[in-house]
């Protein structure tokens, strides 16, 4: 039995792919793990032509008596990220596809596959800090109730990004409109702490308790899937944990091109609203839409005179979130890109 198989998620992000494995190397040694060919399934066939497995594993002697598989899922990238993973020392299994898909199937997909007790979901632009994964294991070794724990996200420059909040609420929607947003922030602290949920980007998952309630919800392409999958996980009796003692480096890749942000901004409130008609009731959805449009206008109105903010950006948040349906948005450029390669 493996007691940790690492999931890495990449589209397009060849070197910072390559970065997030050699730190994914550097804490496996030092946490005294040791690597172990990946052992899942096969993958169904129509996810991918190709499937590479690495034959030799990085010579990684373990000090704990414990094994890890990695596994990465290239989300058919064409700058030659699937080859460049093969030949990283790690050698880790690359499962590489030949369609686009979203983050949650692309999780999904790996938490299926992996044989390990837990499964440590990664982004590709997500750097391990040293220290990270011993701190994130740890968590979950002393807490059997938690199904998840998120880590501590910085910048590249070192400032600190939320990375756990409070559930969607009327009463959360209410403090963001009236500028308190942080009040819903739960990254906060030091040590481990109970939260709602936390970013995907960097979660160490009992890999049990995500087959218990069917792995993430694949009707989210990206955004609000980790929302989804935490209150899925906290209404069949786990919960979840943040800590301040793994940090992870978050190269964010978000465009400051208006254009390209707003196939973010559109896929952000899409997954929103779906979250709130799967989890609220109608007049909730209502009056947390309603106020985020509230909050959104009024941020637009401030940043006509705050500098270095863009009053266009907030309005497309206002046109976003009062109507999710509208727009092109994540998902469409994933099926434009998926018809041009048949």
């Amino acid at each position: 039995m493996t007691d940790l198989s690492i999931l890495i998620v990449n589209t397009q992000s060849r070197d910072l792919l390559l970065l997030g494995l050699d730190a994914v190397q550097r804490e496996l040694a030092d946490s005294g793990w040791r690597v172990v060919p990946a052992g899942g399934e096969p993958m169904g066939p129509n996810l991918g032509r190709a499937r590479f497995t690495g034959l030799e594993t990085v010579p990684i002697a373990s000090t704990t008596g414990r094994t890890a598989e990695v596994l990465v899922l290239d989300n058919a990238s064409t700058d030659g990220s699937a080859d460049a993973a093969l030949a990283h020392p790690l050698k880790p299994e690359v499962v590489a596809l030949d369609r686009r898909v979203g983050k949650a199937t692309a999780d999904s997909t790996l938490l299926r596959r992996a044989v390990g007790d837990y499964g440590l979901l990664l982004n590709e632009d997500a750097e391990l800090q040293p220290g990270s994964l011993t701190a994130l294991v740890k968590a979950l070794d002393e807490d059997p109730g938690a199904a998840a724990v998120g880590a501590r996200l910085i910048r590249p420059d070192g400032t600190q990004q939320p990375s756990a909040w409070a559930f969607p609420s009327v009463r959360g929607a209410v403090q963001a409109a009236i500028g308190q947003p942080d009040r819903v922030v739960q990254s906060l602290g030091t040590g481990v702490r109970r939260v709602d949920w936390a970013q995907s980007a960097a979660l160490l998952v009992r890999v049990h308790a995500a087959r218990e309630i069917g792995y993430f919800d694949e009707d989210f392409f990206v955004y609000s899937d980790e929302v989804d999958f935490a209150r899925r996980l906290t209404n069949a009796g786990h919960h979840v944990l943040w800590t301040s003692e793994a940090t992870v480096i978050h190269h964010e890749q978000l465009s400051t091109d208006l254009a390209r942000a707003e196939r973010r901004i559109v896929e952000f409130h899409r997954g929103r609203d779906r979250y709130l008609r799967k989890h609220h009731s109608a007049p909730e959805r209502w009056a947390i839409t309603a106020l985020t449009v509230l909050t959104y206008a009024a941020r637009a109105v401030a940043a006509v005179v705050l500098p270095g903010h863009d009053p266009r950006r907030y309005l497309l948040h206002v046109r976003a979130a009062a109507q999710p349906g509208r727009g092109e948005g994540l998902r469409e450029a994933a099926v434009a890109f998926n018809r041009e390669r048949e």
